[in-house]
């Protein structure tokens, strides 16, 4: 394909000169989310909703 077929291409997906690396992000996205959350991450969130709800409880007494 020539280079004037490319920037059709390009400029009818929506995306513009951007188009191959909006493809690699969304790919890379998709990816990312089918990975499992560490039980280490968890963990922390909870001890951080934990610690907050203290404090609230806490500031309102």
């Amino acid at each position: 394909m020539n280079e004037l077929g490319m920037l059709r291409r390009r400029r009818d997906d929506g995306l513009g000169p951007n188009s191959d690396i909006g493809n690699k992000l969304r790919a890379l996205y998709g990816a990312v989310q089918q990975e499992e959350i560490p039980t280490r991450l968890i963990d922390l969130l909870e001890q951080l909703d934990a610690v907050e709800k203290q404090a609230k409880t806490e500031k309102s007494e």
